[in-house]
């Protein structure tokens, strides 16, 4: 690409309280209009870019984000790939993590960034963290490398001066500006008075392979935690339901679940029907092993998959893209054991 290119980037408003602006009459907090936003971040006109802006209608609060949204930001990221250099998603933070998890599966071979970012404040506030999120976002998103290659070719999260792959970060905090984290994998870069990106952790895309984007989900499956104190009549009740094609287990520490037979019966009784188990730690940072101790071995023993690091967020997108898909349990089994899109540190 010419060194004299302009930047073309993407915004798509999903909902959010970045968004949200407050009416100076009323004192109301009113949802996003594109040139009301400009007026409260002017910066964006000093970048020597295109930026076009998008947004859902209506405007979807993060805790009503679900799979038919994903699909509707997939499809628009599809439709528009050709014509922006980058996309910035702007979304609530409750369920953030959850959409950059799905999106890395949805946007196969993706070659263009995909920042996500929202804040805690409204962009309006005196004291908001959203214009800093927003700036750096769409700065990261137009970034490119001496070759002229995007710096960041996979779906990120840009939260607080970090920037994170999507389906490796959780949200950790409900009032600080450091709202979200990962744990089991280093930040991408880092935003101080310079961007400094660690360019050997970031994906590059199969240059012999197109941009694929895929639009199935399918959302038979739940999570199950394990706590203390387990009652068998209550937990039959909930793995009984029809039509269930995998359950996600937070089990404790290393992967470990109470040495009830019961528990044991009931797993293996949904193994053996084609459930899918996955299990995954309650923990925030470490690894799954079954083998460890005889709490987790039985979980193995009943069919159990190793989730290993995942995030609780990347294992159910996960499933939904591989379930959507209609694969067989044995390849489903197979793909949760294979690193597709940086999601999971797979140990042997």
């Amino acid at each position: 690409m010419k060194a004299t290119h302009e930047p073309s980037i993407l915004l798509i408003y999903t909902g959010g309280t970045i968004g949200m602006i407050e009416n100076p009459e009323t004192g109301a907090l009113e949802n996003f209009d594109w040139d009301q936003f400009r007026q409260y971040v002017p910066e964006l006109k000093r970048f020597n870019y295109r930026i076009d802006a998008l947004m859902f209608g209506p405007p979807i609060d993060s805790s009503d984000m679900e799979p038919k949204y994903w699909v509707k930001i997939a499809r628009i990221i599809s439709e528009k790939y050709d014509a922006y250099d980058g996309f910035v998603i702007l979304h609530g933070t409750d369920t953030m993590a959850f959409t950059a998890s799905a999106l890395s599966f949805m946007l196969e071979n993706v070659g263009k960034p995909v920042i996500i970012t929202g804040s805690q404040l409204p962009i309006g506030q005196l004291r908001t963290d959203g214009k800093e999120n927003l700036l750096t976002s769409i700065e990261i998103a137009a970034a490119r490398n001496a070759e002229g290659q995007p710096m960041v070719p996979e779906v990120c999260i840009f939260f607080e001066n970090r920037l994170m792959r999507g389906n490796r970060t959780t949200k950790i905090n409900t009032e600080g500006f450091n709202a979200f984290r990962s744990f089991n994998f280093p930040s991408l870069a880092r935003a101080g008075i310079h961007i400094k990106y660690e360019t050997h952790l970031i994906r590059r895309p199969d240059p012999t392979r197109p941009f694929c984007p895929h639009y199935l989900m399918d959302n038979n499956l739940l999570i199950l935690t394990i706590f203390p104190g387990m009652r068998r009549e209550m937990i039959d009740t909930i793995l009984q339901q029809k039509g269930l094609k995998a359950v996600i287990l937070k089990t404790f520490g290393s992967g470990n679940a109470p040495q009830k037979p019961w528990l044991f019966d009931r797993l293996r009784e949904l193994s053996d029907r084609g459930v899918i188990l996955v299990n995954v730690t309650q923990c925030s940072t470490g690894t799954v092993e079954m083998s460890r101790y005889e709490t987790g071995l039985q979980l193995l023993q009943a069919g159990a998959v190793n989730g290993y690091d995942s995030t609780v967020e990347s294992v159910v997108t996960k499933l939904m893209f591989l379930l959507g898909h209609n694969y067989s349990k044995d390849r489903i089994i197979e793909l949760m054991n294979t690193d597709i899109a940086g999601e999971v540190t797979i140990s042997h």
